[in-house]
């Protein structure tokens, strides 16, 4: 804990840190000077921008499963047209933008340092937004790579891959003038998180249509894998490692836990994305090596967990008032459930029956949306008040209302995906022909659109709430932040 002790008190400072606040030096608990609000605030509403119409989109994908006809045949409004704008969507514009929104908040509070090149980012936010755009009208065009996850046109990618190199300069030369040498562990994960990605970026660039035969196969469960697990998750832990103990007012549970987290989450998931291709021609010690990763991964799961609940211990009696913590203590529950399905749907007994089902579906919402948009979100609802001059939410009750909906809807969500694909499944292993499966599912898809409604509400009351709050701040006080 003493290497992390100042950033801790930096954290905490903010919330009404206290007694903590006195311990420490001024130039550490007195970072807020260095954060540049109007910057944070314009990327975090692009980010719900986003984050308002790519899960709708998915919405639309939903509905075509039992209405195929539905939105006509219009080529732009197909299923293979609209589900990999909802993908990469999610991915790209509602938990990136966020993120990169946020880290603009996290860096300066944990270095003592303005952002270097500060007034780079506003540019970059106009070529993030425009190139976002332009990936929607090119994936509905039909522009497509043919990697699931990486079908963004060539010149998409490029622009991609050179923002986030800008953005790992930034960093990384922000983070080198820090004003103390130890790193908190927030830190730690932001560096992994973009440097991994810059590289991850240059494979999709090269992987679809220079990688022959099987191994092209191969290399696509690797990048997919590279998304979530090299770029999502160490941003989704920049994140939670940052704001629950702001949140909730209490430091980290442990610092040396935390390490443990980050240099297993290095070591195993590197390996884990053939477990997409078991049964296929891809070397049999390959596949294995992807398997015995897979189940390594509960030691990173398992680290930051426990870390995470132990944070809370002393505070659960704040937590129902607590909006930001809410999210982020729900979104850690369902990323426990979530990463128990991914590490048990590699073995190959496991993945028989769920391969090919939306028992994998299950998986990657949980895991996506359930937990590190949720995350995403938490942070944003801790932010967005200090950003506007420490007014209070605007309504308590309104933003709840949107927690509960999103919380159940994700939540049911996963429950019927992973219940569909178990019974398609087994009938599918029993013999049923595949036309008789899919009618027998037909309900459970009926379900996932309106659990997904939900969801889409829930983040359109949290919106409306971020949006009141920051028209209920004085005209005069904002000109004068």
């Amino acid at each position: 804990m003493t290497t992390c002790s100042a950033r801790t008190a930096t954290i905490l400072s903010e919330n009404g840190g206290g007694a903590q606040e006195a311990r420490y030096p001024r130039s550490v608990t007195q970072n807020d000077d260095l954060i540049n609000a109007d910057l944070v605030r314009k990327w975090l509403v692009s980010g719900l921008a986003w984050l308002l119409l790519f899960p709708s989109i998915g919405v639309l994908v939903s509905t075509k499963f039992n209405y195929p006809e539905f939105l006509g045949d219009t080529a732009w409004l197909t299923f293979g047209r609209l589900r990999p704008i909802h993908v990469n969507g999610v991915i790209w514009g509602g938990f990136s933008t966020l993120f990169i929104g946020l880290c603009h908040y996290v860096v300066p509070r944990l270095t003592g340092v303005r952002i270097w090149q500060e007034r780079w980012s506003y540019a970059l936010l106009w070529v993030w937004n425009l190139n976002l755009a332009v990936v929607v009208i090119l994936l509905a065009l039909g522009w497509n790579r043919g990697w699931e996850a990486g079908e963004l046109p060539l010149v998409n990618v490029i622009v991609t891959l050179l923002a986030l190199l800008q953005l790992t300069v930034q960093f990384l030369m922000t983070i080198r003038s820090r004003r103390e040498r130890p790193l908190y562990v927030s830190l730690w994960y932001l560096i992994a998180a973009f440097v991994w990605t810059d590289v991850n970026l240059v494979l999709l660039i090269l992987g679809p249509y220079h990688i022959p035969g099987i191994n092209n196969a191969a290399w696509h469960g690797l990048f997919i894998h590279y998304v979530v697990g090299l770029w999502i998750t160490p941003a989704g832990y920049v994140l939670i490692y940052y704001f629950l103990p702001a949140a909730v007012r209490n430091p980290i549970y442990s610092h040396k836990l935390s390490l443990i987290g980050f240099w297993s989450l290095a070591f195993f998931y590197p390996f884990v994305g053939i477990h997409h291709y078991l049964y296929s021609p891809i070397a049999d010690w390959a596949e294995t090596i992807a398997i015995v990763s897979s189940m390594m991964l509960i030691i990173p799961v398992w680290t930051v967990l426990q870390n995470f609940f132990g944070t809370m211990i002393g505070r659960w009696q704040e937590f129902p008032r607590n909006l930001p913590a809410k999210f982020l203590i729900v979104g850690s529950v369902i990323y426990l459930v979530g990463c128990f399905q991914g590490s048990v749907e590699a073995l190959r007994s496991i993945q028989q029956p769920t391969h090919f089902t939306d028992f994998v579906i299950s998986h990657s919402h949980l895991t996506v949306f359930g937990t590190f948009v949720v995350w995403a979100i938490g942070g944003t609802l801790y932010v967005w008040p200090r950003l506007a001059d420490d007014a209070p939410l605007w309504s308590f009750r309104v933003g709840n209302w949107g927690f509960w909906l999103v919380t159940l809807g994700i939540s049911t969500m996963g429950v019927l995906l992973a219940a569909q694909g178990l019974q398609q499944g087994f009938m599918l292993m029993a013999g049923t022909e595949w036309v008789h499966s899919v009618n027998a599912i037909r309900p459970y898809w009926w379900l996932r659109t309106f659990t997904g409604i939900s969801m889409d509400v829930g983040i359109s009351l949290l919106v409306y709430t971020l949006m009141k709050t920051s028209l209920a701040t004085s005209p005069t006080e904002s000109r004068a932040r």
